[in-house]
């Protein structure tokens, strides 16, 4: 093994920062330090910036500039979005729906609800992760005011039919409201709500080589919330606290770099992971592939069990050959429970103990994964 360097596959976790990014927004930092709502011209320099990026973010998303909302990343979007929504709306209703397999941000404000006194359908997905867009409608009714669903799963990489999901919903009950968790999918997918028939959409600029602590909800015009931050009427009132000047305007640039020749992007993206499972499976017939593939699976995310191994051993042991990888979503990273998207798949407790998760960047190459294929070999039959 004469590669040196580090092989990163924990992208799904968090992205590095692009070059470009740290340079604008220290550049930003340095000289555009006015608060973006002061009335003089260093106030009203940083506000410029802050809608200029407004519009980068609604041009890529094919949306109105009205329509996106800044926040501190995809856990705040996603908990805006839910609840928010559904306080706001629970005169029309009190029932919503999401999965199983949905990330804590998405879950956890569900359970919080539910102790308001919502009543919450979680449906089950299919064993590759894939939830059914007529199950969706079954469960809709003339209660359901809000339905979240991820775009892709964070852990298997499972690509949901969000625009059959939409179209189900919307025919048994137009006034439903679609919120898509697009964490794993923004700058990967075309995404443009209002063909998809999306409400509401949450990003992370992280998740994209942008900074952390920044995100983006998109809210279809006419969407009204109940904030969860009140005090200054910032982002039209429904986002209160002083603007991330410098924040906001990294998380667009690195939204516009990622942007850029996306589709040579993915085909790399598929390349690696096709080139990851074919030696996987063959060096390691007895692993399994979680999730979805094909057309079904996100080109980025691949799930593997090594069944009778611990998942979390060897990851610690690929990081002495300077490979980086995860045993799922880094937010569990530190819980001994097993995965819960896993435990939905109905994977037997030693597949659910042996996984690990790769996420691949286009910054991934063909060398890194050749190098982390033979650690993988040598980390396996030394554990085995």
């Amino acid at each position: 093994m004469t590669f040196s360097g580090e092989v990163y596959l924990d992208n799904s976790a968090t992205t590095p920062v692009f070059p470009q990014v740290m340079s604008t927004m220290h550049k930003i930092m340095q000289d555009e330090y006015g608060n973006p709502s002061s009335l003089h011209r260093r106030g009203s320099g940083a506000a410029r910036i802050i809608e200029a990026a407004r519009r980068t973010i609604a041009e890529l998303l094919c949306v109105s500039n009205e329509e996106i909302i800044f926040t501190s990343g995809g856990t705040e979007s996603n908990n805006l979005a839910i609840m928010g929504i559904a306080r706001r709306n629970k005169r029309r209703g009190n029932h919503l729906v999401t999965t199983l397999i949905e990330h804590s941000s998405v879950l956890e404000p569900f359970q919080q609800l539910e102790e308001e006194g919502f009543s919450v359908s979680y449906l089950l997905p299919d064993k590759d992760g894939l939830i059914e867009p007529s199950s969706v409608a079954e469960a809709v009714c003339d209660q359901t005011i809000l339905i979240s669903i991820m775009h892709v799963n964070n852990e298997i990489g499972t690509v949901q039919p969000i625009s059959e999901i939409a179209k189900a919903i919307k025919a048994r009950n137009p006034n439903v409201i679609f919120h898509i968790d697009g964490v794993q999918s923004f700058a990967k997918f075309p995404l443009h709500p209002h063909d998809s028939r999306i409400d509401a959409l949450s990003i992370s600029a992280h998740k994209f080589h942008g900074p952390r602590g920044m995100g983006t909800l998109y809210l279809r015009r006419g969407i009204l919330v109940d904030p969860l931050l009140r005090g200054g009427g910032h982002e039209k009132g429904i986002r209160a606290g002083t603007e991330n000047t410098p924040g906001i305007a990294g998380m667009a640039l690195a939204a516009r770099l990622s942007f850029q020749d996306q589709q040579q992007k993915m085909k790399q993206l598929n390349s690696l992971k096709e080139k990851l499972i074919a030696a996987i499976t063959r060096d390691h017939p007895w692993a399994r592939v979680n999730g979805a593939q094909g057309e079904g699976g996100a080109p980025h995310i691949l799930n593997v069990s090594f069944p009778g191994l611990k998942g979390e051993l060897i990851m610690h042991t690929l990081e002495e050959y300077n490979v980086y990888v995860s045993t799922g979503s880094a937010c569990h990273s530190h819980k001994n429970d097993p995965s819960h998207v896993l435990q939905a798949l109905k994977l037997d407790e030693q597949s659910m103990e042996g996984a690990i998760r790769i996420s691949l960047s286009e910054q991934n190459t063909m060398e890194q994964i050749d190098h982390a294929l033979a650690a993988l070999n040598k980390v396996i039959s030394s554990l085995s």
